[in-house]
């Protein structure tokens, strides 16, 4: 019982993050009807930026700061110089230029920082607190909820009670109703974008503290979980990615722990095939995800 209840808390801790990186995935589906191949990439890339500015003034958490406003101009930058040029007339021309771009920023990230680890240290104590003599939560991963729950609250916010959310959403779904509107439409796209991207190096600088270290693909089994999570939940479902995000990880917990690491990657893939044959929509998703 101890056990089961230390994976419990050390699952949900996981799927925090996976929730955050996938909820990146779903704003950037919501905006653009593209699933983002190179979040993770990208991810990777603002964490190599973060950990250099905290490596070089000694503060993690202006180094976190960094990584967070990198993201968001990154992602801001791949939609106006990449991805507003490619033509949507078929689905996989996002795909194919998404899995160039992870190409492109691993090979560059390798050339300027090497392709060896280097461990990134937790700015918390990852040592979890006992009740009843049961490990439960460290401090590193109440601070994991804090800022992955704030970041929800902050988003549901903003698509809910602000005038910029209302005009995102507008954009998203009716892009051409909303430009005889006067919605700013690419403006919308680029800011979904920079959303996304600033949320995902929020969900990497997270992550790869845990176990993870700093590598051009260290990012790469995160990605998976979290689109299986995102799959899981809907696409167009962000309270979906959030509950996905969390059973997630509470199955890799439970997995690792009584059948052993090298199983859990396993079980994610076929949870992501079991629901794309079963429900691609998503177990969460209200309705049929649109088309256009």
């Amino acid at each position: 019982m101890d056990r089961f209840v230390f994976l419990t808390f050390d699952g949900l801790s996981r799927g925090a993050v996976y929730a955050a990186f996938a909820l990146a995935l779903v704003l950037i589906w919501r905006a653009a009807r593209i699933v983002n191949f190179a979040q993770g990439a990208m991810a990777v890339a603002t964490a190599y930026v973060g950990y250099s500015v905290a490596d070089a003034t000694g503060s993690y958490w202006l180094g976190f700061l960094v990584a967070v406003v990198a993201g968001l101009l990154l992602g801001a930058g791949v939609e106006r110089v990449v991805m507003r040029f490619v033509d949507h007339s078929s689905p996989l021309n996002g795909v194919v230029v998404a899995l160039g771009l992870v190409l492109i920023i691993q090979g560059v990230l390798g050339m300027i920082y090497g392709n060896e680890f280097r461990p990134a240290e937790a700015p918390l104590s990852r040592d979890a607190f006992e009740i009843g003599g049961i490990a439960l939560l460290s401090r590193y991963d109440l601070f994991v909820f804090g800022a992955v729950g704030a970041v929800v609250v902050l988003l549901t916010l903003l698509f809910t009670r602000t005038p910029t959310g209302l005009r995102m959403r507008a954009a998203a779904f009716a892009p051409d109703v909303s430009r005889l509107l006067g919605v700013p439409v690419g403006g919308m796209l680029t800011l979904g974008w920079a959303l996304a991207a600033g949320v995902g190096s929020l969900a990497g600088m997270l992550v790869i503290p845990t176990e993870l270290g700093l590598h051009p693909t260290a990012m790469d089994i995160v990605f998976i979980s979290a689109f299986t999570a995102a799959v899981l939940g809907g696409l167009d479902s962000p309270i979906g990615a959030v509950l996905g995000g969390l059973l997630v990880g509470l199955l890799l917990s439970y997995i690792s722990g009584y059948l052993g690491a090298t199983v859990a990657p396993m079980a994610v893939l076929a949870l992501l095939v079991i629901v794309l044959l079963s429900r691609p929509d998503g177990l969460f998703a209200r309705s049929k995800a649109r088309t256009a």
